[in-house]
């Protein structure tokens, strides 16, 4: 039986010769982002800016919408807003943060409950306070720079610190831009979210150590070649993978984003789109910007390389 193969193995495109299209482009579609999320702000969820959700499912054949939105503004809460939710009787409701704390904010559910309770069913009720929506802004905000960290570190380690500071910047370029998608489409912003952009910078790194990986074995291989030319090996050498990984991320993910529901679909949106920008950056800004590193063949990288694997092997052995 013939494996699948989705590019051809004798394929040699020549992948460097863009990088002076991929790098203004990246860096303007940065700028933008940035921008962007200065200008429109996040849409952020009640995990972040505190507040009320309750999703309610209607007793009867249908949610009647209006209704719920002029009850639920009489009970002068503030902002709500109100929409449906997976199935015509499924309703979502939110509550701002309200003054007064914790207290404020569960007298805000016992306010729901006599209003909406005789003719909808309370199928979640999440509450968060003030302070415990600030703690996870910080822990979140923490959390992403803490794998930054170690991620660097270990590649610093793992390879040359051209390869780290590349790792890096390829890395900087995803969350930036993936940041800027949130900003652009008003996805909701929440603790979802957090893991989405984690999970994105997991996989842009996996595919982004891959190509490395090749490009280290060819710099000991080859002593003869350009490095333009060693990196076009390398990434055409490592096409295949990434073509079938990205794509079978890709269909999980529009299944789930089409089926999965409302809870999930923006978690699938950021993460088909990071993907998208992860395998983007690990062929155009990853790759070439070992060109401008100061990475050369048959030295440097290549030879450190080859003796960390020595002494390894060595210790091994004793």
């Amino acid at each position: 039986m013939k494996l699948l193969r989705l590019v051809p193995d004798n394929t040699r495109f020549g992948f460097m010769r863009f990088r002076r299209v991929s790098f203004p482009l990246s860096a303007l579609l940065s700028i933008v982002s940035v921008v962007t999320f200065l200008w429109l702000g996040m849409n952020v969820g009640i995990d972040f800016k505190g507040g009320t959700v309750v999703e309610l499912q209607a007793r009867g054949d249908r949610a009647n919408i209006a209704q719920v939105r002029e009850t639920a503004s009489g009970l002068n809460l503030g902002d709500v807003e109100v929409q449906e939710f997976g199935s015509p009787r499924e309703v979502i409701l939110r509550v701002g943060l309200q003054e007064g704390g914790d207290a404020a904010q569960a007298q805000v559910v016992t306010k729901l409950r006599n209003a909406f309770e005789a003719a909808y069913e309370f199928r979640r009720v999440e509450v968060v306070g003030p302070r415990v929506s600030q703690e996870l802004v910080q822990n979140g905000t923490i959390g992403v720079l803490l794998a930054i960290m170690v991620i660097l570190v270990y590649l610093w380690f793992r390879y040359e610190w051209q390869f780290a500071v590349g790792a890096v910047i390829a890395t900087m370029h995803d969350l930036v831009l993936t940041i800027g998608f949130y900003a652009v489409t008003q996805i909701q912003f929440d603790q979802t979210s957090i893991a989405a952009i984690l999970t994105i910078i997991g996989y842009s790194l996996n595919d982004t150590v891959v190509v490395y990986d090749r490009v280290r074995e060819l710099l000991r291989k080859y002593k003869k070649i350009g490095l333009h030319e060693l990196l076009d090996l390398s990434m055409n050498s490592t096409l295949s993978r990434t073509v079938i990984t990205s794509i079978t991320a890709i269909l999980a993910l529009i299944a789930l984003a089409i089926f999965g529901g409302d809870t999930i679909q923006g978690f699938c949106l950021a993460m088909l789109f990071g993907i998208v920008v992860g395998t983007y950056s690990s062929i155009f800004v990853a790759a070439p910007i070992l060109i401008y590193l100061g990475v050369r063949v048959g030295e440097g990288v290549g030879a450190a390389a080859g003796n960390a694997d020595k002494a390894i092997n060595s210790g091994a052995t004793k």
